[in-house]
Formats: structure tokens, sequence, C-alpha cells
């Protein structure tokens, strides 16, 4: 398999030793390595050149959405040529259920699904099942359970020039693997009818097949790409501006949705359902629990009901376990269960992705054993989960941690070298170090101050960094120190914002990005300076109550906070405490030994550390103002200019949510809504 590097940098700095040791580490079968690289190292370039050296498929896994968006635009810029997908939870809002037993208060699931997204999901699926050379970058919605892979093939619908099916026989297969009829609005996941002619839209939304009838006979098939569609008469395709049409002489019709189950299968688990229920019911009625009885009683019946009419209920996940034929205790089916055995794991930012893994399950129980106990759900709805941890390391065959401060987990695993399979020998340390920046520039020097003067010292350290148009960021420890001593910075004629988790995430985005542009110098936060953030004007980091152990002063956060003046050629750290606690000692430590290699590297091959210079993207506010301007012009228009203009601003509106965009594809779609 190929993964074409020709879009990838040459590695530079300790890149290129930090590839070899890598993939040495995955062909001598280590299941487990670190990539321990500082900030501004470009891990993401050695994770992609390690991928195409090795030319398997591979899962990386982010701890957040917006973190996973930005390495999967990465990706599909160094691998064009390849399957580079996105795969993250495809809420737009999530109101799980639930019951609070001491207000008596029963909460409904509420949910709403973003339908391009659920798009990208299949897109990795149906890759993930059909070849090779992809690369799917998830959130830890990998985790939760999509649905039976192999249920999900089996049920693909087969098509070929010449088979006899039937078009209703056809029309029913599609049905059954949740395909909508949509005949005046062909979207993902629907299909329309004119005579013998059926358009199918794939659930990924990337393509369109015309099957065309011959009496029973399929006579033949087209799949054109979506983009440059009209809606075409019978018989004939007008593509306007289509990438790609072509003529195969056999398709496979994935299901529209991951969840299908065989009716035979749903008549089977009923049958269990219902057994479980008079189990169920009749334990409640022994512990004196009526209400709870009659509740779960009442809730499961009308289930069954919905599911013997239409093959579907509310809150079906909660039957996956009888749906799926597993055992009571077994792991759902996830996204892994979809990959090659081979694919190889990445797992970013993993001091905060692998706590976030262990942590989901746990989560996840407390809430529905109250359901359970309270009569909402039977306790197979337990069984509706994410994964275990230990689970998911079952799962995993080699996997490489990526960050600037790995945990102890990840140090530990990475010194064990057995692969499943194979003898244990000793490899050495699993644990590699990137440490030099392509740039040259050093880690920061760290200075340490007393705490009682703190205010006072930092006010001039930031008076000093503000005369050579530095950019500074102040780490407090509460959200109302934040905003006082954001406050007395401006009452000092100091120009300064704070931020903090209050401050809704688009606004979080602009604060930075005008940070960045000089419309004022200081950063005023608490927890939210830390993994993700690239802003190579800041020269200067303080923080405050250094000495005060705990969450936000532990190794790794100090590491991490002190990192993001690492991409400025005069980055500088000055920690405020008056006891040099373990983690205050550590973070001296270790970051004197980072410069000092540092130092000799660039000594020994001639490197002059050199600046970082970003560009400034626009902020989603001028992109929102921009749409409210388009409206207002509009509404100026004719009435043929508007149709005109309706459809560029669908072709935005397309072309934002494709680059995940979201919010500026939703401000088009807004605009569109207000011209209908």
């Amino acid at each position: 398999m190929n993964f074409s590097n020709k879009n990838l940098l040459k590695p530079a700095g300790d890149q290129p030793e930090a590839i070899k040791k890598l993939v040495a580490g995955i062909r001598a079968k280590k299941r487990f390595q670190t990539l321990l690289g500082v900030t501004g190292s470009g891990k993401t370039l050695t994770m992609a050149h390690t991928i195409a050296e090795i030319g398997r498929p591979a899962l990386i896994i982010s701890h957040n959405k917006t973190l996973a968006a930005q390495l999967y635009q990465e990706f599909k810029e160094f691998f064009p040529e390849n399957a580079v997908h996105y795969f993250v939870s495809y809420y737009d809002y999530y109101q799980p259920e639930a019951y609070l037993p001491v207000t008596d208060t029963y909460i409904e699931k509420d949910a709403k699904i973003n339908e391009f997204i659920d798009r990208l999901r299949h897109s990795a699926t149906q890759s993930a099942l059909t070849r090779r050379d992809f690369i799917i970058v998830a959130s830890v919605s990998c985790i939760y359970g999509v649905g039976d892979p192999e249920e999900y093939g089996a049920m693909s619908v087969e098509l070929k020039i010449g088979l006899r099916i039937g078009r209703q026989k056809f029309l029913g297969d599609l049905a059954d693997i949740q395909y909508e009829r949509g005949d005046f609005d062909l979207r993902a996941g629907t299909y329309s009818v004119k005579g013998d002619v059926i358009d199918i839209a794939s659930p990924d939304g990337e393509t369109i097949t015309r099957v065309e009838f011959f009496g029973d006979e399929i006579e033949r098939i087209t799949s054109l790409s979506p983009t440059g569609r009209k809606t075409p008469g019978v018989g004939e395709i007008q593509t306007p501006g289509v990438k790609e049409l072509v003529f195969p002489s056999e398709v496979k019709i994935f299901p529209a949705k991951h969840f299908v189950t065989p009716r035979e299968k749903i008549e089977r688990a009923m049958k269990n359902i219902k057994k479980e229920l008079e189990t169920r019911v009749r334990e409640l009625k022994k512990e004196g629990k009526l209400l709870e009885a009659e509740r779960i009683e009442q809730r499961t019946r009308f289930d069954l009901e919905m599911l013997k009419n239409v093959g579907y209920c509310s809150g079906i996940e909660n039957y996956s376990r009888h749906l799926s034929a597993r055992k009571p205790g077994s792991p759902p089916y996830t996204l892994i269960d979809y990959l090659p055995k081979d694919t190889l794991f990445f797992v970013d930012e993993s001091h905060m992705s692998v706590p976030q893994i262990k942590g989901m399950y746990f989560g996840d129980q407390a809430r529905k054993k109250t359901l359970v106990e309270y009569g909402f759900r039977l306790p197979s709805a337990l069984d509706n989960r994410p994964l275990k941890f230990e689970e998911f390391e079952k799962k995993v065959g080699q996997a490489i941690f990526v960050s600037a401060t790995p945990g102890p987990y990840e140090i530990a695993k990475s010194t064990e070298v057995r692969l499943r399979g194979t003898l244990k020998s000793n490899f050495g340390s699993g644990v590699i170090e990137q440490l030099v920046r392509p740039t040259g520039l050093l880690d920061p020097i760290i200075k340490i101050r007393p705490a009682r003067e703190q205010i006072k010292n930092a006010e001039e350290e930031i008076i000093k960094a503000v005369k050579v148009k530095e950019r500074v960021l102040l780490l407090t420890l509460t959200k109302r120190m934040a905003e006082e001593i954001s406050d007395y910075l401006k009452e000092k004629n100091i120009r300064a914002e704070y931020l903090h988790s209050e401050i809704k995430t688009l606004a979080r985005t602009d604060i930075l990005r005008r940070l960045r542009r000089g419309e004022f110098d200081v950063l005023v936060g608490i927890n939210l300076l830390r993994e993700g953030l690239d802003l190579p004007e800041v020269a200067l980091i303080l923080i405050l109550d250094a000495d005060k152990e705990g969450f936000l002063r532990n190794k790794t956060s100090l590491i991490q906070t002190v990192g993001r003046a690492a991409r400025h050629i005069n980055g500088r750290a000055t920690l405020y405490g008056d006891v040099m606690t373990e983690s205050m000692q550590f973070t001296v430590d270790e970051t004197k030994r980072r410069r000092e290699y540092q130092e000799n590297f660039n000594r020994e091959h001639g490197i002059t550390p050199r600046q970082i210079k970003k560009e400034i993207r626009p902020s989603i506010f001028e992109e929102i103002k921009k749409t409210s301007d388009i409206s207002k012009e509009m509404e100026k228009l004719s009435k043929k200019d508007r149709v005109s203009a309706k459809k560029d601003l669908e072709k935005m509106m397309l072309e934002a949510a494709s680059n995940l965009e979201f919010e500026k594809a939703a401000k088009y779609r807004d605009v569109l809504k207000t011209l209908a």
C-alpha cells in the first residue's frame, strides 16, 4: 500500500532521527512507543513521515474536536492522494437521558445530529472496509458504539449489470438498509425514483449512483459526483462541473446508517428483550418496587411494539446488546472494529487523551445505573456504553503516544516491548525524544521570583515586553483573579484582556487572534493556555502562585504552559512562588536540559534560531459580518440576480462545510433561509 509523500516537508532538526527510531520500533514489533516532542518540534510531520514509511492504515486519536479538525486539515494537505477522514461525535447538541432521584426528575434524551459530520463518519468506515491507504483522525468518539461491522458489510447491496433483481425488490432492499425516499430532495442516505431509473445518494454524500432497469434486469449503472448535479429528467444526467462520471459494471451500496439489523435478528432480539423484561419485573416486584416495575414494563412494551411495526424505536441503542446478539458485559462494536488488524494507532496529546479514554466508561455507567435502578431502562442498557480502558488496550495493535509531557502510563507502556504473538525481547526504551525545532528555537529561559511581590514584578516585566512589542500570557488560579488583574493592568494603561471558561468558544478564538494582531498586549487566563495554542508572537509567560501544587500547577501543566513561549526567539517565563515545589524544580531542570541539548545541536549543525512567522487567518466574527453584509446586499438584487446569487451562496456553504468551517457554513445557511 502506498502513501504518497510528495506533499510532505523534508524532515529537519530531530525529526529524521525520531522517524528512523519510530519506524525501526514498529518493524521490530514494539507494541507501544512514545514520541516526546517539545512544543513546535513538528510532531505532526514526524507522524506523517512514519505513516508514509510504514505504509499501513492509521488511526489518530485526539482529545477534542477542535484539535482533531486541525490534524485532519494537516493530514489532508500531507496526503491529498490518499483517504484522510474525520471521525468525531456527530451531535451538534446532546442531552443524555437521565433521572435525578432527589427531585424525581426524568430528563429525556435530546440531540441534534450534524448531517455533514455523519457523512464524514460514513466515509471513514467505508474506507476502513474497502481500502488500506487511509488515515482516520478521531476524537474519543471512536470508543463508542457504531454498530456491528460484519452486519454493516453483509447488509450492503451488491449490484451489477445484467443482474435480475426486480425494481420493487431492489427498493425493498434499500428500505431494509435504512435508505429513505427523497424524490424532491436527494440528500445523503436517500433515493429517488423516476420510472425505471433509481438514483441513490451514498451516506457519505460523495457519490450518486444511478441504476437503470429494463424490465427486471439492471441495464446500466452510472456513478457521479453530486457537486454539479441538477435535477435531471428521466434517462438523462445533467452534470455541469462534475469532476468524475464513471460507468461501473458493478457497485456496492452501503447501509445508510451504521446501526442496521436484518429482520430475523430483530425478531430474535425482541424475544430476548421480552425474557429480560419478565425477569426484571419479577425482581422489582420482589423488592417492593411496584412503581418501577410498572414503569419498565410500560416503556419496554411500547418499544417492542415500535420494533415490531417499523423495525426501530426511540433509544434503540439501549437494546444494542440484544440486536447484535452479544453476551452480557461484552464490549460494544466501535470504529476500531472496522479497522484492519495492523492499523497503526497514534494517541495525540496523550497526557490528556489517555485519562479521557480511561474516564469515559465510568461517567456513562454512573448515569445509566440510576436509570436501571428506577425502572427507566433494562439492565442490558448498561452494555450500550463506551469501551472500558482495558478493552481499548486489547484492541490496539501497535500504538505511538505523542506528547510534550507524556504521563506515567505512556512511559511505562513504552518500555514493554512484547507484541501479541511475539517473544519478549529487549529493544531498549520506546521513548523517543524530539527536542530540536526545525526553526532552531530554544526552550524558554525560566526565572523564579517570590510570590509576595508577584503583581509588582509582573507589571514591571510586562512594561519591558510591551516596549519591544512582545505579547504576554499571565496565568492566575481563579476566574475572579483573572478579571481583577486584567482590570488592574488596564488602569495602568496596559492593554489587557482576560480569558476563562465562561467565555464562549468562538469568542475565545477571536480573543487569541486579536492578541496575535497586537490589538492588545497581555492575555490573563487560567487553564486555557496549554495544549494546541499556536501563538508565535508570545515571548513572555508569567505564572502566578506557581508554588500552589495541584492540577493547575503540576509538572505537566507547568511544562505545557511554559512551552507556549517556545515559538518566540526571546521566549522566557517567570514562575512566582515562595517555596520551590517538586513540580517547579522538575520544570526548571527539564527545560534547562532540553535547552542545553538544543544549543549543542544548533552549534554542531551551524543552525541559527529564526523567529516563526505564521499567517493570522480571518476571525469567524469577520466572516459573520461578511455574511450579514451579503444578506443586506442581496435584498437589493433583482429576482433573477437573486436566484443566481443564491446558487453561489449554496456553493460557498458546501465548500465551507467541506473545509470543516461549520460556523461559516451555518452563517451562509442562515442567509439562504432569509432569502427563501
